[in-house]
């Protein structure tokens, strides 16, 4: 928008920066086969899986930076797709955060849900073992003997973190360039660096956490990332720690906004920013506080 400047519309033009300030530019898509899949409905995002079939793979992290993983990818779409790396808490392993392998790979991506190296592993550490995961991903997409062979788009990835492994998520988003990040329940000690964070974030939060509690840490690092960088803050009520974890205690809500997230971040497909932008989302009395910087 180009503004012709006068001195009696000094006022006017001031009020329309204020509000451009908040107003984010969303990246436009990379390729023109990014979107796929059925027009989303509330019902489709919300139900156990999506419109793809999906098969699966171990992998042995042994030397490969992260812990032992499974892997989940679509059967019956073509074209690349973008790949999602999930990584579970601290004392947790990949049972906690599985949910999302399918859930995920149903809507069209590729996806690693993680064990870590150790369940003691620090938010830093666990932002390491995101990042070698998807490194790893990308090279089976190389890989002619792979069954990911061909089908990831290196330019189009995504995290999802729970507790440290949600802190990890985010120090990730500072360390290399991502397309979409999803902390739940973050904790994460210290936060000054997150002001740098560029990569779509969805943060999900426990409203009655006591480990990671909303005050000092969702919240903040909500704040903290800045309004030019597409964000949203989902408040689950009366939810403890684990209110983000295992699917608990709505599945169907979590992939509601979760899938929505990666499908607009990933894909850049706009089909699905009618569920994270408007009012109304604390109507759902499952949601307790519910916040964004729309459009996008």
């Amino acid at each position: 928008m180009v503004f012709r400047v006068s001195v009696a519309k000094t006022f006017l033009l001031a009020a329309s920066l204020v509000v451009s300030s908040y107003a984010v530019s969303a990246p436009s898509a990379p390729c023109s086969n990014c979107t796929r899949g059925p027009a989303p409905t509330v019902a489709s995002l919300k139900a156990s899986s999506g419109p793809f079939s999906t098969a699966k793979f171990s992998v042995s992290g042994y030397l490969r930076g992260f812990g032992s993983s499974t892997v989940y990818y679509p059967t019956n779409t073509t074209g690349k797709m973008g790949a999602i790396a999930v990584i579970p808490g601290y004392l947790s392993y990949e049972s906690s955060i599985e949910w999302w392998g399918p859930r995920l790979a149903s809507h069209g991506f590729v996806v690693m849900t993680m064990n870590t190296n150790t369940i003691y592993d620090q938010p830093d550490s666990r932002a390491d073992q995101l990042s070698s995961a998807l490194d790893y991903l990308i090279s089976q997409g190389n890989s002619r003997t792979s069954p990911l062979y061909n089908k990831i788009d290196s330019t189009r990835l995504g995290a999802i973190g729970w507790s440290m492994g949600g802190g990890g998520s985010l120090k990730l988003s500072t360390q290399r360039s991502i397309n979409a990040i999803i902390p739940q329940a973050p904790w994460y000690s210290g936060y000054n660096t997150f002001n740098q964070i560029t990569t779509p974030a969805l943060i999900l939060a426990c409203e009655s956490d006591v480990v990671a509690p909303v005050a000092s840490h969702a919240s903040p690092f909500y704040n903290r990332i800045p309004n030019s960088t597409p964000k949203a803050f989902l408040e689950i009520n009366n939810g403890s720690h684990f209110c983000a974890n295992s699917g608990y205690p709505d599945e169907a809500l979590l992939g509601l906004y979760g899938i929505s997230w990666m499908k607009r971040f990933i894909d850049f497909d706009t089909r699905y920013s009618q569920f994270l932008c408007g009012p109304n989302h604390t109507a759902d009395y499952s949601i307790s506080e519910y916040r964004q910087n729309c459009p996008y």
